[in-house]
Order: structure tokens, then C-alpha cells, then sequence
């Protein structure tokens, strides 16, 4: 092993980097970058920071962003203003993510899918949401300690939960495709009036 010291050029590549964000991007371009991956409440203050700016312009910024929808605001603990993105926000860029990369048709195909999936879950387990088969099985242990049951598996309840959430993002993906062909005028009909 060496006890060589790396050249001063590999000790700051993280501030090269971040000089270089820096200077091809705008206040807001970052903010908007930090605050898309902020999933926790977040100050001003941490934000500016992450972001390579100042807090007012940060919260400046911010609240632009919370008139937008893609930012909420909280209360924090100390009283001051915390941010965080939206999940109105998130959803419309997973369904905007699927609708680039599947077709409508297709889409169908696997919303149908995975609601047959979720019946079957709902069907196999007598229960209407992997929560409520935890719980279920929860109460189960805690009355009948030394009975014989079928432990479910962790696998299974993770995977009934991301059908559900991935059905949810599937839903509304279609529900923007269709709300997109009245924005394109498609349902139009020659004479410029809307068909009822």
C-alpha cells in the first residue's frame, strides 16, 4: 500500500464539479434540481445550500416553486418555513415517464394486469390491501401464540404493494393521455365546437 498524497487536482473534484454546476446553470435550475430530490422537509437555509446560492434567493425561489405545485410547505419544528416536493408533482412526472416510454395500448394491457394481480392477492389473503394482511397476521400471532400459521412473506407484501402504487401511476398516466387529446384538439370537431 502507498502512503503517496493524490495530487491537489483529485482532492477538490467534488467543488470542480460543483463550480462547474454552478456556473452552467441558473439559481433556480439548482434549486429546482435540489428540491426535485428533497423528500423530507428542507429549510431555505439547506436548500441554498445544497443549491450554491443564498437563502433569500433560495426561499425566493422556493416559494415560486409552491405557487407552481411542485413544492409544499410545512411548518417546521422551530416555526420557520421547510419545503419539500409534492407528490402531485412526482405522480405527474412517473405517469409523464411512462407515457414516453409505453404506448396507450400497451398500457392497458398491463393496468388490466396488474388489477388481475391485485385480485388474486385480495382473493388468496381474504384481505383488501397488504396493510390489512399485516395487521390481520399481527393479530393473529398476538391471539394464538403457539398456533400453526402460514407466515407471509415480506417479498409478497412488497410486491402487492408496488403493483398497487405502480397500477396507481399506470391510472394516471392514461388519465393524462386522455386529457391530453382534448388539450390537442383531437375530440374537436370541424367546425371548432366541442362534441358534448
Amino acid at each position: 500500500m502507498s502512503n503517496r498524497i493524490p495530487p491537489d487536482e483529485f482532492k477538490d473534484i467534488n467543488e470542480a464539479v460543483g463550480e462547474e454546476w454552478e456556473s452552467e446553470t441558473t439559481p433556480y435550475e439548482r434549486i429546482r434540481h435540489v428540491i426535485a430530490h428533497t423528500y423530507t422537509p428542507a429549510s431555505a437555509d439547506t436548500v441554498a445550500e445544497d443549491a450554491r446560492t443564498s437563502p433569500k434567493t433560495a426561499r425566493r425561489h422556493l416559494n415560486t416553486l409552491a405557487e407552481e405545485g411542485f413544492v409544499i410547505t410545512a411548518t417546521g419544528n422551530h416555526g420557520g418555513t421547510v419545503y419539500r416536493r409534492s407528490p402531485e408533482s412526482l405522480v405527474v412526472e412517473q405517469a409523464a415517464d411512462i407515457l414516453e416510454h409505453v404506448s396507450t395500448d400497451e398500457l392497458v394491457t398491463r393496468v388490466a394486469e396488474m388489477r388481475d394481480q391485485l385480485n388474486d392477492y385480495r382473493a388468496e389473503y381474504g384481505v383488501d390491501s397488504p396493510e390489512e394482511l399485516t395487521i390481520e397476521q399481527a393479530n393473529q400471532t398476538l391471539s394464538e401464540p403457539t398456533s400453526e400459521q402460514s407466515e407471509i412473506d415480506a417479498e409478497t407484501i412488497r410486491d402487492w404493494q408496488t403493483t398497487r402504487r405502480n397500477l396507481a401511476f399506470a391510472n394516471a398516466a392514461l388519465s393524462i393521455a386522455n386529457a391530453e387529446r382534448f388539450v390537442d384538439g383531437d375530440l374537436h370537431s370541424t367546425d371548432g365546437s366541442v362534441p358534448a
